[in-house]
């Protein structure tokens, strides 16, 4: 537990705090970045947060999916989970984003949907939003670091509050020791299992600094 967490956990032990509202928005087309989604909700659950988990719409043409079978499966298991709204982001306190590399950056799913959130930005809807990021790719050099900085950038713009993992748990290191965000490789032999818990801590560390923005904890 890192030093904020402390902190606010002290806090907490003596006050009535609200309740953190969760968003966990994902985009996967295999299957990769729904199970880290999933993951996270777990933890953020356990840390008392409110949480939906959210798949950001599939644009891909219908040709493209049924040429992949795994691609055209998960599509299919999927179906029921809500699609990511902007009425979602403004409802979240905090927010997770799951979202794979394509060529060094996110999936172009993933960058549309931002693209649509002008008009929450403009009217200062997403300022002081707490936000981390994940992401994957099928080699561990494939540009899972790029990706997450990508997502960064973007939420520098929102005027929301970074709540990277950094190395404030021996989780992170045994995920492989990515600070900016857990990602993993997601190759032919599915997804690493040794994230679990680095994903579970970075979800809790997000609701954590979420519900300080919330009631004002001043660190």
């Amino acid at each position: 537990m890192g030093l904020f967490e402390k902190l606010f956990q002290s806090k907490k032990e003596n006050d009535n705090m609200a309740n953190v509202n969760l968003a966990v928005i994902y985009y996967s087309s295999t299957g990769t970045n729904y199970q880290m989604a999933k993951w996270a909700e777990e933890g953020a659950k356990a840390a008392g947060a409110e949480v939906k988990v959210l798949k950001i719409p599939e644009l891909a043409p219908k040709e493209a999916i049924e040429a992949n079978e795994a691609w055209a499966k998960h599509l299919e298991e999927t179906k029921d989970v809500p699609e990511v709204t902007l009425d979602d982001l403004e409802w979240a306190d905090g927010i997770v984003f799951s979202v794979p590399t394509r060529y060094g950056n996110p999936a172009s799913q993933f960058r549309q949907f931002i693209d649509t959130t002008g008009g929450l930005w403009s009217s200062g809807k997403l300022v002081n939003k707490v936000v981390s990021a994940m992401s994957s790719a099928a080699n561990p050099h494939g540009g899972q670091e790029a990706t997450i900085l990508s997502i960064y950038t973007s939420m520098f713009h929102w005027g929301a509050i970074v709540a990277a993992p950094g190395y404030t748990d021996p989780v992170q290191f045994k995920a492989g020791g990515n600070p900016y965000g857990v990602s993993t490789t997601a190759g032919e032999n599915g997804i690493q299992d040794d994230i679990e818990d680095a994903v579970r801590h970075q979800a809790q560390r997000t609701v954590s600094i979420a519900e300080g923005v919330k009631v004002g904890v001043n660190v």
